[in-house]
């Protein structure tokens, strides 16, 4: 049995990181009724490179993160949808959005009154900024959270930066990060029956998730610079050219240098003081690609990925996305789901063994609006 089996969660969210973060928890066994606008849904229906599929509803963008829910349509501002929706949220698990903040309690549904309807209900609000604060009324798409938090000034290189990284890393971060808080509250709501307020901030989570730069910045008073595809913490570590293109190589640690030297005949770089060590690789770094280089174009990237991975030393080739998609690994451990004519990726977790699948395809809009009685029966019991 999934491990959220039986576990309920309304959702009010749209485009990415609120379906992103329903689309796993449903993947990890709750049943998510995405509740959405008459006549309109989910912004995400009409995102993709598919103007037929924009069109009807079922853009790519929406398809990605949204197979296995359920679709209902209600207005907040109607009466009697307003009594539909107190009743679901009276009996739900979760109550997920990602409103700017202070919208849902300007409907009339904030903390206090929800808590109201149902004293154990996890109520989680993603949002830009957080729910207070300067900024808390900003509106925040991906791109503009990339910018104010640093990232994109260290994405690239020194001739390049700022870059956006190339998908929408700060919704994702956001999503996961809720999904996990949510996950912990439904825990703690097991030991005493409380429910909980997740205030979940994309700028902090995604400030957060930056992890070294930040902390190199906040422990040492370094502030991190674009370094392009090189790895700040290690020498050689980054992109290098083999005969027929890119090639990642992360020979981090002394021994992997060392079977790296080796393995290219280049015995000299060893002796080198420029080289010897660590901290001497990193300092000059651009010297030892240049060496390096020379010594990997003598094979392909495939060949030096197949010997240097068997030899203990982290290498591969840079593929593109249906590259990637078309890895002989992920299918081997079910990563991707056939969904008539299209697929959709996993969590990329196993439990026991067995891959996280939805249930059945994205729905269409209000595609389960009948079934609204017997849901609200079938929750209240």
């Amino acid at each position: 049995m999934p491990p959220l089996s039986g576990v309920r969660v309304l959702d009010l969210t749209n485009v990415l990181a609120g379906p992103y973060c329903s689309y796993h928890l449903m993947l990890l066994g709750a049943e998510v009724v995405k509740i959405e606008v008459p006549g309109v849904g989910d912004l995400a229906r009409r995102l993709g490179p598919d103007p037929a599929l924009n069109r009807d509803g079922m853009g790519s963008s929406f398809l990605a993160q949204n197979a296995g829910k359920k679709s209902v349509e209600l207005n907040l501002k109607e009466s009697a949808d307003r009594e539909t929706f107190e009743q679901l949220a009276s009996s739900a698990d979760v109550l997920l959005e990602n409103f700017r903040a202070g919208v849902l309690a300007r409907l009339g549904y904030g903390w206090d009154r929800l808590r109201e309807l149902n004293p154990g209900l996890v109520y989680c609000a993603i949002s830009g900024f957080g729910q207070d604060g300067p900024l808390s009324q900003g509106p925040a798409y991906d791109q503009v959270v990339q910018g104010l938090s640093g990232m994109m000034s260290i994405t690239g290189t020194p001739e390049t930066a700022p870059l956006r990284v190339g998908f929408p890393v700060c919704d994702t971060v956001g999503g996961l990060s809720a999904a996990l808080a949510i996950v912990a509250a439904l825990h703690g709501r097991q030991r005493d029956g409380e429910g909980r307020f997740l205030d979940v901030s994309m700028l902090e989570t995604s400030i957060s998730a930056m992890g070294w730069p930040v902390s190199n910045y906040l422990v040492c008073g370094v502030p991190p610079e674009p370094m392009g595809d090189q790895n700040a913490t290690a020498a050689p570590s980054g992109t290098f050219e083999a005969a027929d293109g890119p090639l990642n190589i992360s020979a981090n640690r002394q021994e992997q240098f060392v079977t790296l030297c080796g393995l290219l005949d280049r015995a000299d770089l060893l002796d080198d003081p420029r080289f010897a060590e660590r901290e001497a690789r990193k300092e000059h770094r651009a010297e030892l690609n240049r060496e390096l280089n020379k010594s990997l174009g003598s094979r392909t990237a495939a060949e030096w990925e197949a010997m240097l991975s068997a030899a203990g030393v982290p290498a591969a080739r840079i593929l593109t996305v249906p590259e990637a998609i078309d890895l002989p690994q992920l299918d081997e451990r079910g990563f991707l789901t056939p969904l008539g004519d299209f697929r959709v990726t996993g969590s990329g977790v196993l439990v026991d063994g067995e891959p996280l699948r939805p249930p059945a395809p994205p729905p269409t809009l209000g595609q389960h609006n009948d079934e609204v009685p017997a849901l609200i029966a079938r929750w209240q019991s």
